[in-house]
């Protein structure tokens, strides 16, 4: 059985991944810290299950991932573990530097030492993924798309940080022959999703008949991608990605924040009309734009199509409503998640 050691995987992608691998047969250490966004709820399933084990901890605490390592001999380590939240960035970046860069400056540390520890055929079998976003390369205009040579342009404390840390694995790999991979993805939905991320929070508040709040006008455009496809992408490129090369990962799914508002809306009008009868979008209102708000992200996929033959296979459509069921058929998933510290309150609101 192969052994994977993967990081932050309580939280929403990793959660997904986690789960999607030991179906698969893989033998998963999950290392997390369990900070606000990561819910062992989304691993309950795994109760019990010997290819699951979970431990609970900091990818910066080098000792620990080193035994770890040395345990468990895993032949990949996937790394998720990250602050991810943009406007929780703008109120506190000091934890985005300290997870994303030094977190995953220390993760690359151990696994350097553990790689050098390998015999030859080991060697030529470790990957090192780590996992980042579109949002390292700033902000598009009206037309183009993202590809793996377009040079990074962050606009957040977040993106800054996840750039930084982009940085520092392919510095690894060039400096000390890492056999890293990077993937950079667009804007994920679906089941267990923390709900400080447009779409559940959506569901919640429309569901509570709370306002529901766009920022600016509501026209900034994100590419669209469903988590199950997400996870199967990284799988290949796991699989047969080119050491030491960058995969963007994209949905093809193009939508303004207002369209996909409006289509959440329809979709709980159908499945859990309003008392009243009035259309859910009658709860929207425009709130002032966050600082720094980077106007459309697309990403072009063609690398990942046309080396390793993925592609995406849920369309936003059926995403979006497989993900609103979900939402309506876990309300103790969601209840247990806002029993913690977070109130769907709005976060980055500083200039």
């Amino acid at each position: 059985m192969q052994t994977w050691l993967v990081t932050g995987g309580a939280g929403f992608i990793g959660g997904n991944f986690v789960l999607d691998a030991v179906a698969s047969g893989i033998r998963v250490v999950n290392l997390d810290a369990l900070t606000y966004a990561g819910n062992l709820d989304t691993l309950a399933s795994l109760d019990g299950n010997p290819g699951h084990m979970f431990v609970q901890g900091d990818i910066g605490d080098r000792a620990l991932v080193g035994r770890l390592l040395a345990e468990f001999r895993p032949r990949a380590i996937v790394n998720f573990a990250a602050e991810s939240h943009v406007d929780r960035s703008i109120d506190g970046p000091g934890a985005f530097v300290q997870t994303n860069v030094v977190g995953t400056f220390n993760l690359l540390e151990a696994a350097r030492e553990y790689f050098r520890g390998l015999d030859s055929d080991e060697r030529g079998a470790f990957r090192f993924l780590h996992v980042s976003t579109d949002e390292v390369y700033g902000s598009l205009g009206d037309e183009g798309r993202f590809t793996e040579d377009t040079p990074y342009a962050p606009s957040s404390p977040y993106s800054a940080s996840k750039a930084a840390s982009d940085h520092l694995v392919r510095a690894y790999h060039h400096t000390y022959g890492l056999p890293v991979l990077t993937t950079n993805c667009s804007n994920n939905y679906g089941p267990y999703q923390f709900p400080e991320k447009l779409i559940p929070l959506i569901i919640q508040k429309a569901l509570a008949g709370d306002s529901l709040p766009v920022y600016g006008d509501g026209r900034n455009v994100r590419d669209w991608l469903f988590v199950g496809d997400h996870c199967a992408a990284i799988r290949r490129v796991l699989e047969g990605g080119r050491v030491g090369e960058t995969y963007n990962i994209g949905g093809d799914a193009e939508r303004q924040n207002i369209e996909v508002v409006k289509a959440v809306c329809a979709l709980l009008d159908q499945r859990r009309p309003r008392a009243d009868g009035k259309p859910r979008d009658s709860q929207i209102s425009f709130v002032s734009d966050r600082p720094g708000h980077d106007r459309r992200y697309a990403i072009d996929a063609s690398k990942i199509r046309s080396e390793l033959g993925w592609s995406p296979s849920v369309d936003f459509e059926q995403g979006l409503a497989t993900t609103i069921d979900w939402y309506l058929d876990n309300p103790d998933w969601v209840r247990r998640v806002l029993d913690g510290s977070y109130r769907l309150e709005r976060f980055g609101q500083e200039a």
